[in-house]
């Protein structure tokens, strides 16, 4: 079969398994991210994520990955909501936090696709790749033609936004390959202009360890106070950057069911979240990615919210 024909079939397959959208790039080392990441860490701009500082080879290289990779095969999974949070009285987490863990549901169409690429192709090594392992993900999907990374350094797709969530196969067959597109930010700074924090230092360049979502999800000592008042409700990750982009107005609800959010989050006024038992999070979050704050640490982001703080916190 030719490489045009098996282009095709991936593609098509991956917009049979809800994929917004399949780019696929050659699998060889990002010239251009070298650099820029050696400096964002040199930076400290990763905080206390120092597993950001493992596997810097293997981020720039997928052949270091899987054995003899030729192809990047990058995916788009839309989790914009149908129905957003109330805009009064409630604490806010992050729309890609409504409903089940993304890990899991992505992870399970991807096996799906490598096994459908070994059934109908032919045996083809690879692996799935979903946020969870040092994969550069922003770079092989602008490399692929998705979209370009836009100044708050997230993926923007025209005619879409970038509430979507993005994940590769790497595997050892050669494919038809696509182009990157131009970037579309042109002059619009609404992004620095809005985050609360000044996370996003220069346009292209966030200093992750100054972002509402690091504080709030990945780190695990007490919250600074000189952040004191710049959170707004968010408890869990924040959505400001996107939320104000102009390109996010083309964004539609998904049809992903495993998506939709607990019946109860919606409710929730800001009393029930600060009376949060363990019982009723287990129960709220049991499939979410909430749960990588943890019960502890949702009730510190709150107290944080609300001023509520104290020193055995």
């Amino acid at each position: 079969m030719t490489k045009e024909k098996n282009t095709y079939l991936i593609k098509q397959k991956a917009q049979e398994l809800g994929f917004m959208y399949c780019g696929i790039s050659r699998a060889d080392f990002l010239e251009e991210e070298a650099p820029r990441l050696e400096n964002w860490l040199n930076q400290n701009m990763h905080g206390q994520m120092r597993y950001m500082e493992n596997h810097f080879d293997k981020r720039l290289d997928p052949r270091l990955l899987v054995d003899d990779a030729k192809s990047v095969v990058s995916l788009l999974l839309n989790y914009f909501p149908e129905q957003q949070q109330p805009a009064e009285d409630t604490y806010k987490i992050s729309k890609y936090a409504y409903g089940t863990d993304y890990h899991f549901v992505i992870k399970d169409k991807l096996k799906e696709l490598l096994k459908f690429i070994n059934e109908e192709i032919g045996e083809v090594g690879g692996r799935c790749f979903v946020d969870s392992a040092p994969v550069l993900d922003k770079a092989w999907a602008k490399k692929s033609g998705l979209g370009w990374v836009g100044k708050n350094s997230n993926l923007i797709t025209p005619q879409v936004g970038s509430f979507y969530f993005i994940a590769e196969l790497i595997i050892d067959l050669e494919l038809v390959y696509d182009g990157p597109i131009k970037d579309y930010c042109g002059s619009c700074t609404r992004c620095l202009d809005a985050c609360p924090t000044d996370a996003i230092v220069a346009p292209y360049v966030v200093d992750g360890s100054k972002c509402i979502s690091y504080f709030t999800i990945e780190l695990k000592d007490q919250l600074p106070q000189d952040m004191n008042g710049k959170f707004g409700n968010w408890v869990f990750g924040c959505d400001i950057c996107q939320d104000v982009c102009p390109w996010n107005r083309f964004s539609k609800p998904h049809q992903e069911p495993a998506f939709a959010p607990h019946p109860q989050l919606k409710e929730l006024k800001k009393a029930d979240w600060q009376e949060l038992t363990q019982e009723v999070f287990s129960q709220l979050f049991r499939k979410s990615a909430v749960k990588r704050a943890g019960y502890k640490g949702l009730l510190r982001n709150i107290k944080f919210v609300e001023g509520t703080t104290s020193e055995e916190n």
